[in-house]
Formats: structure tokens, C-alpha cells, sequence
């Protein structure tokens, strides 16, 4: 099947098909006699492989770990030590996020709460590092 073909049955455009190859997470695909890519069923699924361990956030150096394992005879653990330390990285994603979230909370209620003639403390935050910490709020400006 051509790129446009694999491409369409992955759900995915031709530049991603061709960005995978060059990121090496496709394998170099056979060519016709006049330099066409020709791809096989097996590269859908790869393709299809790719796209779920995006969704689950995977990277691609890690989604490339996971195929080599998928193709090798490994044991299961080593599948899974790899899904652990991948749920801690989200984990800890998600920690940053609700420092994040804290911060822009007391943002916005400094910015509800700050008289007509004060400036902007979401702007002013954002000028003065020392005005933010994630771990305590900043400090608003009367």
C-alpha cells in the first residue's frame, strides 16, 4: 500500500507516516522500481501501536523501547517496570499541574479583588519571579 493508503488506515496524515520514518519508529519501507514507499498490514498495526502509546503519553523513545520489546520474546515485567515509571512520570506531571492550578486560583482572586486603580497582579506576577511560587501563591499587589 502506498503512504496516502497506510496513512488512511491509521487515521493519520502522510507527514506523520513520513515523520515516523524519519524518527525511526517506522521501519524504512520496500520501494517500487520508480521509488515509491510500499507499506504492509504490519505497519498499520505499528502505526496503530504508535498512536494508543501516544495516547496514553508515551514518548517516542519510549514508544520505540516498547516496540523492540513487542517484537523480542520479554516477559511481561519488563513491560510493565516500563508502564510504572511512566505512571510516576505522569504523576508527578500531575502534581506540577495542581501547583499550577493553585497559583493561577490565587491570581485570578487577586485580580477580582484588586482596587480600579491598582495594577494588573496576574501581569505583575508575572514581571517579578519572586512574586510567584507555585508552593505558596503569589504575592497580590494592593
Amino acid at each position: 500500500m502506498t503512504t496516502g493508503e497506510l496513512a488512511r488506515r491509521a487515521g493519520v496524515k502522510p507527514s506523520t507516516v513520513r515523520y515516523y520514518e524519519r524518527a525511526g519508529v517506522l521501519p524504512e519501507p520496500a520501494r517500487t522500481a520508480a521509488g515509491y514507499r510500499v507499506y504492509t498490514a504490519e505497519d498499520v498495526e505499528r502505526l496503530r501501536f504508535v498512536q494508543r502509546a501516544q495516547a496514553l503519553g508515551f514518548t517516542l523513545a519510549e514508544i520505540t523501547g516498547l516496540l523492540a520489546l513487542a517484537v523480542s520474546e520479554v516477559d511481561c515485567d519488563a513491560v510493565r517496570v516500563r508502564a510504572e515509571a511512566h505512571r510516576a512520570d505522569v504523576e508527578a506531571k500531575l502534581r506540577d499541574l495542581e501547583r499550577v492550578r493553585g497559583a493561577l486560583d490565587v491570581l485570578i482572586a487577586a485580580c477580582h479583588d484588586r482596587r480600579a486603580t491598582a495594577p494588573c497582579p496576574i501581569l505583575d506576577a508575572l514581571r517579578h519571579d519572586d512574586d510567584l511560587d507555585p508552593d505558596a501563591g503569589p504575592t497580590p499587589t494592593p
